[in-house]
């Protein structure tokens, strides 16, 4: 029974019964120790649905997945079902395979959401994950991953862990914060537990718990035994109980004593392994039993199970430190099998009283096996603390190394660039220097420092250029990302450094080379599609190694060739599992659909990319996506969406006023304006584009013809002269009919007369992107319209708001309507984009695939989500596309 939790129990009980009609739900119960989070997961294990439970140990917290592999154990026989990338990379994570799977991290996340939404296939299923602070960090972001994706699979995952989300960032979950019991449930507790208290040591026990159950129940003997008039006791309350356990252990028998610590020090709940080390110290298994019996520990015969977490760090800290070596080195010797290796070198490694190369050796071993298993967390702990125990000064710095680009991989810069530091004091090895150089870059980028990483990469890039060229090239093509940041002379630097490097034409970053190189000094480009298909066949990484040259072909204009690429490369990222790599593909192909006229096509991609940036992590890219549907919103005209999402791309924790979605925010804001007629404003945010670094992104070049008209439109001309010349270069270079058009668009709005018409002419003889062609033929419209030519105006008019309605570009759809409305036309409002217009992102991603055929475990795999989940979208989109079956699904 449960004192004091009806508001808890009720929460807990929506979700169940939610998950009994196939909803699923995730909850974090947070929490002080000892304050009932487990008794909250006990109350949900009682409640009859099919219960998987596991808990983070504190020991096993740098064992990449330990805590994991408990979890998804009971449906490890459903494996072998997975999609390919997930089957991997899941058996990858457990060491089922010596093949080393090509897959995010993120990978093992979306199969644990499969796996747990195979097993409640028949029924809900809950999963239960105490003391989540301890989790292993691999295990953490695999299992948040999972849950932030639940959606009808009849899943409910709770999590319990202590106050602080540093311990357990649960970013997106929806959480509980468990207080102490009010005083009359806490007063019914004790008088429950302990009725023979007196009224004194009762009030003091009430007063000093604060409500925490757990001190309620164990203090009670602690202050009996205290002296009558002693006052309030200054400890903290949770060392306030470790006192409290330990003085309990310190009354067991002495063998006892020793078999505790070694559970204590043991990385697992299995009893096997403690009593082996325990028998190297003399005790067995019968010395066991004075603890069972006084409730401390309890044992079924496989596993031992400690009373309370704090108790295992009471018994640990509490023994003198030669004892707890002793533990530590009796439980390396017990663990001979090879699955053991792992659990062996930590214990070997927490044994050493200095510098120990046996158990360093088994460390960096350890941290190999780890990378392969994708537990880069754990793998970058294991080469630190190899580092740590090295006698040999280069072994030292090699382990730092391989530690600082480990924690690079996993996003943690600010570790990376520390351990970076640390070994740059150590070597003066040019190339090892180069490395950590490498790291110091993703560092200082990651905290907002392009500049500082842009330094970095080309001083790592000059000392590879020798020995290294093709690792020297891929540097400088990151070094393209941060020149784009800072402005014209880090981009000519960079161009400068990469056409100077010997690198040879068989190399596959030399097509690469050559057609970013060519983007950025604005002159002739080869075909995207050409440079792609060159350099995949010298056996360039795809899509890593080829992402570049989507953001450079949209700088040329090569806007149809981008969308090919960027949509093989997509299809190549879901195949081979790599989630990190799609919010910047989806980015660009975000841009690409817009661009293009496709707008629809665009939000389902910025859509997607964003839920994958925001579970990785990834700021740069959180901000670009939310940034890019700020652009869309303003295109509709839903300007409280478009205001909101440009606040949040802009964020403090994105970057600020220096965030990278920050120029496509103000491109935004001021399309909206011109849509709306708010010209000036307009203008003022369209003109820091103009200056660096924002004219050199891709952004600051499509919003030209923006500023041009508004400055035209308030009657200053002069303050369009410089973004028409850009325009007119950029035309030159990027030999796009599309551009040209808009050239002579930008020129009609700033002639007069004749010339002006023959502006105009040329533009729509050119044609362009859809957007970009209807504003043509509306301004035109508006011109004739002025001139008086009534009737010449009409049909560019109505060409205009045709595609304005199909865009959903509503604020220029009005503008037209208004002009045509001065003719005495009128115009029906009609709906954007048809019947796809009725149906979300996801829905709309999910219907075009089921209509091409594909299964629902096939769209599971390639949208990451359950097949459930996806079957749910297809019965919500069913009715508005007016069809009973995946049979009849349109073609959108």
């Amino acid at each position: 029974m449960l004192h004091g939790r009806e508001a808890e129990q009720e929460r807990i009980d929506r979700l169940l019964e939610a998950a009994r009609q196939g909803r699923s739900g995730a909850l974090v119960l947070r929490g002080e120790p000892g304050i009932g989070k487990t008794a909250l997961l006990d109350y949900a294990a009682a409640q009859g649905i099919p219960t998987v439970r596991g808990a983070g140990i504190e020991s096993e917290a740098e064992l990449p997945f330990a805590a994991l592999h408990l979890l998804v154990r009971p449906g490890m026989a459903l494996v072998d079902g997975l999609p390919g990338p997930q089957r991997d990379a899941m058996r990858a994570a457990f060491g089922m395979t010596d093949r080393v799977a090509v897959a995010d991290p993120m990978s093992i996340g979306l199969a644990v959401l499969s796996l747990f939404a195979e097993e409640a296939a028949d029924g809900p299923l809950l999963c239960l994950v105490d003391d989540a602070h301890w989790l292993d960090r691999a295990t953490a972001l695999a299992l948040v991953f999972a849950a932030r994706r639940l959606d009808a699979e009849g899943v409910v995952i709770l999590f319990a862990t202590r106050t602080g989300d540093h311990d357990f960032p649960a970013t997106g979950l929806p959480e509980l914060e468990i207080s102490g019991l009010r005083q009359d449930a806490a007063a019914a507790l004790v008088d429950r537990q302990a009725p023979d208290l007196s009224p004194a040591v009762r009030f003091r026990l009430l007063a000093e718990a604060a409500g925490n159950p757990l001190a309620l129940l164990e203090l009670p003997a602690v202050l009996a035994a205290e002296s009558p008039g002693a006052g309030p006791n200054p400890l903290p309350l949770t060392e306030r109980l470790r006192v409290a356990f330990h003085g309990r252990v310190g009354a067991m028998p002495d063998r006892t004593r020793t078999l505790l610590l070694i559970a204590a020090a043991a990385s697992t709940p299995e009893l096997g392994p403690v009593l082996l080390a325990a028998t190297t110290s003399g005790v067995d298994l019968s010395d066991l039993a004075p603890a069972e019996e006084s409730g401390l520990v309890r044992s079924d015969g496989r596993t031992l199970t400690f009373r309370h977490p704090l108790l295992r760090s009471a018994i640990y800290q509490g023994a003198p430190v030669a004892r707890r070596l002793a533990a530590h080195r009796a439980i390396a010797d017990a663990l001979t099998d090879d699955a053991d290796a792992d659990l062996r070198a930590w214990h070997l490694a927490s044994a050493a009283t200095g510098p120990d190369d046996t158990a360093a050796d088994a460390l960096e071993t350890t941290a190999h096996r780890a990378r392969i298993r994708h537990g880069y967390d754990g793998a970058v702990s294991a080469y630190e603390r190899a580092a740590d125990l090295s006698t040999d000064t280069g072994a030292r710095v090699r382990r730092l190394v391989l530690a600082a680009e480990t924690a690079a991989e996993t996003g943690r810069v600010d570790l990376a660039g520390s351990l970076a530091e640390r070994a740059a004091t150590q070597t003066t090895d040019p190339l090892l220097g180069a490395r950590l150089d490498l790291v110091r870059a993703r560092a200082a980028f990651g905290a907002g420092k392009p500049r500082a990483a842009h330094r970095l990469l080309l001083g790592a890039a000059t000392a590879m250029r020798e020995h290294e060229p093709h690792r020297a090239a891929e540097t400088l093509s990151q070094a393209v990302h941060t020149a784009w940041y800072l402005g014209e002379a880090e981009l000519a630097q960079v161009s400068t450094l990469w056409a100077a490097l010997p690198l040879d034409d068989a190399d596959p970053m030399a097509p690469i080379a050559r057609y970013v190189l060519g983007a950025i000094d604005r002159r002739y480009t080869v075909p995207l599609r050409d440079a792609a298909a060159d350099a995949k066949a010298n056996g360039a990484d795809s899509p890593r190694d080829l992402v570049q040259m989507c953001g450079a072909g949209l700088v040329v204009g090569q806007d149809d060739q981008v969308a090919e690429l960027v949509a093989e490369l997509v299809a190549e990222c879901r195949d081979q599992g790599r989630i990190a790599a799609l919010p910047s593909l989806l980015f660009f192909r975000a841009e690409a659909e817009l661009f293009l006229g496709r707008p629809r096509e665009g939000k389902v991609a910025a859509t997607e990319g964003l839920r994958i940036a925001e579970d990785l992590g990834q700021t740069h890219w959180i901000s670009q996506q939310r940034s890019f549907l700020c652009y869309l919103a303003a295109i509709e005209g839903s300007d409280a969406e478009c205001e909101n999402l440009a606040a949040g791309a802009v964020v403090e924790e994105l970057g600020g006023a220096t965030a990278a979605g920050a120029p496509w925010t103000h491109a935004a804001l001021a399309l909206l304006d011109l849509g709306r007629g708010r010209v000036e404003s307009a203008l003022t945010r369209l003109e820091p584009l103009t200056g660096e670094p924002a004219r050199h992104y891709v952004i600051g070049l499509r919003a030209l013809p923006d500023l041009v008209e508004a400055a035209v439109r308030i009657g200053a001309p002069d303050r369009a002269g410089d973004a028409l010349d850009r325009l007119r270069a950029w035309a030159d270079t990027a030999a796009q009919s599309w551009i040209e058009a808009l050239v002579h668009r930008c020129h009609a709005l700033t002639s007069v007369g004749d010339d002006a018409e023959t502006g105009y002419r040329a533009a729509l003889r050119l044609g362009g992107h859809p957007f970009d062609l209807a504003r043509t033929q509306l301004l035109y419209g508006e011109w004739l319209r002025r001139a008086k030519r009534r009737i010449d105006a009409r049909v560019p008019l109505e060409q205009a708001l045709d595609t304005f309605d199909r865009l959903g570009a509503v604020p220029w759809a009005e503008r037209a309507r208004i002009e045509l409305a001065a003719l005495g036309v009128g115009a029906a409002e009609r709906p954007a984009d048809g019947v796809s217009a009725r149906l979300t992102p996801q829905e709309l991603q999910i219907v075009r695939l089921a209509a091409r055929g594909l299964s629902n475990r096939e769209i599971a795999a390639q949208l990451f989500l359950s097949p459930r989940t996806v079957g749910h979208h297809l019965y919500k989109a069913y009715p508005k596309l007016g069809v009973l079956s995946r049979n009849e699904l349109p073609v959108i």
